[in-house]
């Protein structure tokens, strides 16, 4: 009795090695995707809100825009738009040049991306220093700064997965076309961004 139980006993043993070294080869599911997935959705939730807080003004506000708010220029706005726009076909050719083991290609892309994306807050930065209002001016100017500093705030944290992504990317063997998770995740993380601030331009400026 006592051996059929040590049998048991051992594998039992055995089937919990076997299942922890299957974990530790990875191959239970990846969720990493997943969880990144997870986090833009609930970022989408805030500026959703943020968009309709501002729709709700401007349907409830008798005169928009507000006395004392001059018209937006299109021109920096519109070149600041177009680069975001491009650097998101540009990032997507580091994904391209990772799945192909081309670690050059990878960091060629990646420092694009991040130039254009900091030429987009130096953009940002000038418009703010030649808007003529202020934050406090009145309720439109309010969330003008709001959100379009809310994103300001999203591309800079995209510009910095992007320099920890080259800084990871010096290391040999890091990224590969096997294993490119923190390209992807900064890449959709990137793309966010960009589908945000098209909606944020034609909210502002357009409609």
């Amino acid at each position: 009795m006592s051996s059929t139980t040590d049998l048991v006993a051992n594998a039992t043993l055995d089937h919990h090695h076997t299942h922890d070294g299957a974990t530790a080869h990875g191959e239970h599911p990846d969720f990493r995707l997943f969880g990144i997935m997870v986090f833009l959705f609930a970022e989408g939730m805030i500026f959703m809100g943020l968009f309709t807080a501002y729709l709700t003004f401007k349907a409830v506000t008798p005169e928009w825009m507000p006395e004392g708010i001059p018209k937006l220029e299109l021109l920096l706005p519109g070149i600041n738009t177009a680069i975001l726009i491009a650097s998101s076909f540009v990032i997507h050719q580091a994904d391209i040049a990772i799945k192909k083991n081309d670690i050059a290609g990878l960091q060629k892309w990646f420092k694009a991306t991040a130039a254009m994306g900091a030429l987009f807050l130096v953009g940002q930065l000038y418009e703010y220093f030649h808007l003529g209002f202020g934050l406090k001016t009145n309720l439109f100017a309010s969330t003008f700064y709001v959100l379009t500093g809310f994103h300001g705030l999203h591309v800079t944290f995209g510009l910095i997965l992007i320099a920890a992504v080259l800084w990871r990317s010096r290391k040999p063997g890091h990224y590969s076309s096997d294993r490119h998770f923190g390209v992807e995740a900064a890449e959709l993380y990137w793309h966010f961004v960009d589908i945000v601030w098209i909606v944020l331009f034609l909210l502002l400026y357009i409609l």
